[in-house]
């Protein structure tokens, strides 16, 4: 049996997948210890991310540690790992997904339509206050940055009439008892890989990667490579709202994917379906990109992204 060091982010929810990934394999009959590792995105925690725009500002610091020998691999949210990943790394594993849509948590309030005009949201993604901004404009969306608990009590404080956290880390940290309702995927488009897990390890390292094959989903995979297709081939980032999610239906994938502008005043949205995922993505992001994505880009990359302050 073998000796595995995970790396891994120091937040409860990156633990709580860590920790997940080493009693399984501990299942194995393996050993394995975690060190947590504080990466960019950790040490920048007063800024909204659309401001950072640094890609891989929550894996670099990991990467390092693995290129190193540090870690044998790392156990990331797959939304949170570059769509150009660097040569000398692979994706070993992709775990089954847990649920991508986002979720509606409030103390007053059961749903987004229940919501009255003004109220304040929180969100740490341009996705989704563009897609909020565009069913209720009216709304005032506010960043919210810093783990599920501390995002919670900000909520229950009053500083927000509700806020948007992904329905898989907060089901993982077992305080689904918050969620009000899920927000369909029609109407909030889930972010690229939202509520999967990845492995990450050193390209070419064929043993651990043999022993971490039984954590790989054939389903979820090819649907991840859909939807990554379609941001690297929009060369999406933290600065533009992109959202795509694909499913797994007999023997075909289904994609939604959706680009726009952060206020909400215009958004695309695209469907399709196919039988090869990477092609599958690549060919609705250039009908995407045909249908006004390229300029929707263009302009957002053009000037600084703005983003409201703290209420």
């Amino acid at each position: 049996m073998a000796k595995l060091r995970i790396g891994s982010r120091g937040s409860q929810l990156a633990l709580w997948q860590a920790n997940h990934v080493a009693a399984l394999l501990r299942a194995k009959g393996h050993t394995v210890e975690i060190e947590v590792i504080k990466t960019t995105g950790d040490k920048i925690t007063s800024v909204a991310l659309a401001k950072v725009g640094t890609k891989g500002m929550f894996t670099k610091e990991i990467e390092e540690a693995l290129h190193e020998k540090r870690v044998d691999l790392a156990v990331h949210s797959l939304k949170d790992v570059p769509t150009d990943l660097a040569q000398e790394f692979e994706l070993a594993a992709i775990m089954k997904r847990e649920d991508p849509r986002d979720a509606f948590i409030s103390v007053k309030f059961s749903s987004l339509e229940e919501l009255p005009q003004g109220a304040k949201v929180g969100t740490s993604s341009l996705r989704r206050q563009c897609q909020l901004k565009s069913v209720r404009p009216d709304l005032a969306v506010f960043p919210l940055r810093g783990n599920v608990d501390t995002r919670l009590r900000k909520l229950e404080s009053g500083e927000y009439d509700a806020i948007i956290l992904a329905a898989a880390g907060v089901l993982r940290l077992g305080l689904e008892t918050h969620v009000r309702s899920r927000i369909s995927a029609d109407v909030m488009c889930p972010a690229v890989g939202q509520g999967a897990l990845a492995i990450e390890i050193r390209r070419g390292d064929q043993q651990t990667k043999t022993l971490l094959a039984f954590l790989n989903d054939a389903d979820t995979h090819a649907a991840i490579d859909c939807e990554r297709a379609l941001l690297g081939s929009l060369g999406g980032g933290c600065q533009v709202p992109i959202g795509a999610y694909a499913e797994k239906r007999g023997g075909r994938l289904f994609l939604r994917a959706m680009v726009g502008r952060p206020d909400g005043s215009q958004i695309l949205r695209e469907q399709a379906d196919g039988t090869d995922g990477v092609k599958l993505g690549r060919e609705t992001a250039q009908t995407l990109l045909w249908r006004g994505g390229d300029k929707i880009l263009d302009d957002v990359y053009a000037q600084e992204v703005e983003v409201p302050k703290q209420p």
